[in-house]
């Protein structure tokens, strides 16, 4: 049975808001006035003029853009052209190389070509060998950095005519990265001479005041440095006029003691400060007193067997083994 409504208005309510015709009559009244100044401020003045367009932004010249375009080039070339020219692992020609050798008034270009002999050589290159004379030639060079890569360069090749008795001059260098260099490579050759040369190479290097005056600057302890860099400034006085002296590194590694401080007065020969060797100087000589290390050389492989944050597990591991060869051979 379909749904009906049982519930039908017989009457409608006596509330004259609900009567239909009231309902109405309300849905046709006039609207709530409206602020008449509400009304003319919302639409636009037909009368008045259209608002101006913007002003298009001027564009830059197509000479201007290429000089923006130019400088953002040559800031990205310039520095790969700096490092493209002083980087040694750059392929050098026969021709280059020869005359790299011969280039003294540009050091970086000599140790360029005698690293590329010595991978050449590390290569078994015959070829090479008819630049062994400017090797032997190059271990009394004036630049130190020339006759330090000339020392690691002449342990390539054992063999090679000369270059024993070069590096048995070598020990005596006033540059200890040299002289260690030097014992290094003789140690290629069966060669023990250079071993206290070696053990040295364990031990911090010392900065000793060049001249009496007043520490004007100084580093960090912990600060790390490479050879050459400057761990120190000295102003010294005489004849009236004063100028400053640059103490420097003689290693790689660590400032590990400061012995004077900003403003005090020191004399010629005061220890200013010590530098710990790095990792890779230790590694080395570490190894090479495996092989011909005395009993009198284990105190100074001692220290790199303690288990520190600054020693690393490789080091330390090279330490216990060279300790262990040693005394094997001293029984």
């Amino acid at each position: 049975m379909p749904f009906q409504n049982k519930f039908k208005l017989t009457h409608y309510p006596t509330f004259p808001s609900q009567r239909p015709e009231i309902r109405f009559l309300l849905y046709f009244r006039d609207p709530m006035p409206v602020r008449p100044d509400a009304t003319l401020q919302s639409l636009p003045d037909a009368s008045s003029s259209p608002s101006p367009l913007p002003k298009p932004r001027p564009r830059m010249s197509t000479r201007n853009r290429l000089l923006f375009f130019l400088t953002a080039w040559l800031i990205v070339l310039m520095p790969f052209l700096f490092w493209w020219n002083t980087w040694f692992g750059r392929q050098l020609s026969d021709k280059q190389l020869a005359e790299y050798l011969e280039d003294e008034r540009h050091p970086r270009h000599i140790q360029h070509a005698l690293v590329q002999m010595g991978e050449r050589m590390s290569r078994h290159d015959a070829s090479v060998t008819r630049w062994y004379p400017d090797a032997i030639r190059l271990a009394s060079d004036s630049v130190e950095e020339v006759r330090n890569t000339d020392a690691w360069v002449m342990g390539q090749d054992p063999s090679g005519a000369g270059f024993h008795e070069a590096l048995l001059r070598m020990l005596a260098d006033p540059s200890l990265s040299v002289r260690g260099n030097a014992a290094l490579s003789l140690v290629r050759f069966g060669d023990a001479a250079g071993r206290p040369q070696i053990v040295e190479l364990l031990q911090p290097a010392q900065v000793i005041a060049p001249d009496a005056g007043r520490m004007t600057d100084t580093s960090a302890i912990g600060t790390s440095i490479h050879q050459g860099g400057v761990v120190a400034k000295l102003q010294v006085s005489g004849n009236g006029a004063s100028h400053n002296l640059e103490m420097r590194s003689p290693i790689t590694g660590r400032v590990r003691t400061l012995s004077a401080q900003v403003g005090q007065q020191v004399r010629q020969g005061d220890l200013i400060a010590t530098i710990d060797p790095s990792t890779e100087q230790v590694w080395e000589a570490l190894r090479a007193l495996y092989l011909v290390g005395q009993p009198e050389d284990i105190a100074a492989v001692l220290p790199y067997e303690r288990e520190l944050p600054d020693i690393p597990d490789h080091v330390r591991q090279q330490a216990l083994e060279t300790e262990r060869a040693i005394r094997q051979r001293g029984k």
